[in-house]
């Protein structure tokens, strides 16, 4: 259940501390297109104490994105949580790959109803993709310049 070979060869496995320092990296790479440099504090913090469902997608032996997923039973909702790729590897469909491998997943806890990202501008359109409806928009919410756009799909 922990690994997930696609067809692209690439393999979905749990995250373990040892891939911290690479998704830091990583992290970097995505700032300040995608995140504010502010956030990093906080992608460390969820890193250190809330990736209980958190996983890294590898390709050729190599970590090239990560992304999680969380759950909130007594608000019947999972919350997908910190997707980001390496630069070179986005718009391959490995984002994809690894939303619907968290979908899948989240689909196989019993009793949850919905399913919530909360994103940004820039990438909120990716998520419509995958039948997530856009609920609300906070103006500034991560930092200046980077909008909160809060999803919802059901299950």
């Amino acid at each position: 259940m922990e690994n997930h070979d696609m067809d692209a060869k690439i393999t979905i496995r749990k995250y373990t501390p040892s891939h911290r320092a690479v998704l830091l990296q990583l992290f970097r790479l995505n700032t300040p297109r995608y995140f504010s440099i502010t956030e990093e504090s906080h992608f460390i913090d969820y890193l250190e104490n809330h990736a209980g469902h958190f996983f890294i997608v590898e390709s050729g032996g190599a970590v090239v994105g990560c992304g999680g997923y969380n759950l909130f039973p007594e608000q019947a909702d999972a919350r997908i949580s910190w997707d980001l790729f390496h630069p070179d590897f986005q718009g391959r469909g490995l984002g994809s790959a690894l939303l619907q491998y968290r979908i899948d997943r989240i689909n196989e806890v019993p009793g949850l109803k919905t399913i919530t990202v909360r994103t940004s501008q820039w990438v909120y359109r990716f998520y419509e993709k995958f039948g997530f409806e856009l609920k609300e928009v906070i103006k500034d919410y991560w930092a200046e310049g980077f909008d909160l756009y809060r999803m919802v799909r059901p299950l």
